[in-house]
């Protein structure tokens, strides 16, 4: 191989390896879009979660103890 195949095989090669990893981020970023769609967002998500849903249930078992009930 003379000079100018070798370098139009390096330019094929290195253009094989830009765009493959091009379209494995752009499956990446489609598959992260689709499972963002179902979550809450900003409070609604804090709300939702089940560390925050424990503590309002202790807070609400602690205040039926206060109050008599």
């Amino acid at each position: 191989m003379d000079g100018d195949q070798r370098r139009g095989f390096r330019a094929f090669f290195l253009g094989g390896v830009v765009g493959a990893s091009a379209a494995v981020a752009a499956v990446n970023r489609r598959r992260r879009a689709q499972r963002r769609r179902g979550r809450a967002r900003g409070l609604a998500a804090f709300e939702s979660a089940p560390c925050y849903l424990e503590l309002l249930e202790q807070e609400r078992e602690g205040s039926e103890v206060q109050h008599g009930r």
